[in-house]
């Protein structure tokens, strides 16, 4: 690996160079920030909840139903006091 400094050449797993001592790993070009993950997130979670709702409007017809026997608290209330 060449330093990009001086031109020297330096073994591929040096980190700085042998004559002038610059750092020869590559810095990343973009590194996310909190903001940047809060918007994905974001993204994702809003799809995903769109997807939800789409798929239960989409999918409603064919979803079983619950019998009223299974769950009695359902049930609208009667009125006991006539």
């Amino acid at each position: 690996m060449k330093c990009p400094a001086c031109k020297t050449d330096n073994k591929d797993t040096a980190k700085n160079c042998k004559k002038c001592g610059s750092i020869l790993m590559i810095q990343p070009m973009w590194s996310p920030t909190w903001k940047w993950h809060a918007k994905t997130l974001g993204f994702i979670y809003l799809g995903l909840i769109f997807l939800f709702f789409l798929l239960n409007w989409f999918l409603g017809p064919y979803l079983r139903q619950i019998p009223p026997e299974v769950t009695p608290w359902l049930k609208k209330s009667q009125n006991i006091h006539k």
